[in-house]
C-alpha cells in the first residue's frame, strides 16, 4: 500500500499545529482555520498527482493529519501540468486560479522545508515541468535525450 508507514525513517519534524501556523504565516491568512483550509486542499490536490515511493516518503515527512490529506486522494490517471494543477484546485475549491496560487504557494512553501532537498527532487522528477516554481524553486530544464 501507498500509505503504509516504512520502517527506519524519521518523523514529520514539525507538528500539525506548527504547520498550520508556518502556512498562516506564509499565506497571511486572518485566521488558522484558513491556513487548514488550504493546507488540506493542496496537499489533497498533489496527493492526486504523486504515486509511488514519492507518495509514501511525502506523506511520512507531513504530520499525520497532513499527510492522511494527501493520501486520502486517489492518484489521477492522468498528470497535469503545473498551471492546470492550479486551475483545477481553483475550480474544486470555488476561488479563483490568483487565489489557488496563493494557497498552492503558502503551502508548498511549508512542504519544502518538510521533505529536504533530495526528496523534493524526486518527487518534482516525477511530476511536469512546472512544478518547481509551485514549490518556490528555480525551474531548471530538463536535458532532453539525444537523437
Amino acid at each position: 500500500m501507498y500509505d503504509q508507514p516504512r520502517p527506519h525513517q524519521a518523523h514529520a519534524a514539525m507538528t500539525f499545529e506548527q504547520m498550520l501556523e508556518r502556512v498562516r504565516y506564509e499565506g497571511a491568512y486572518p485566521t488558522r482555520e484558513r491556513a487548514e483550509e488550504a493546507v488540506r486542499t493542496v496537499l489533497a490536490a498533489l496527493g492526486r498527482q504523486l504515486v509511488g515511493d514519492e507518495r509514501v516518503d511525502l506523506a511520512q515527512a507531513l504530520p499525520v493529519e497532513a499527510a492522511l490529506a494527501l493520501t486520502a486522494e486517489i492518484p489521477a490517471t492522468e498528470q497535469l501540468t503545473a498551471w492546470s494543477f492550479v486551475k483545477d484546485l481553483a475550480s474544486r475549491t470555488g476561488t479563483s486560479p490568483a487565489v489557488a496560487r496563493w494557497d498552492t504557494g503558502a503551502v508548498l512553501a511549508v512542504v519544502t522545508r518538510l521533505t529536504g532537498p533530495d526528496l523534493l527532487t524526486r518527487i518534482l522528477d516525477h511530476l511536469p515541468s512546472g512544478y518547481a516554481l509551485l514549490f518556490g524553486r528555480a525551474e531548471l530544464r530538463r536535458p532532453q535525450p539525444a537523437m
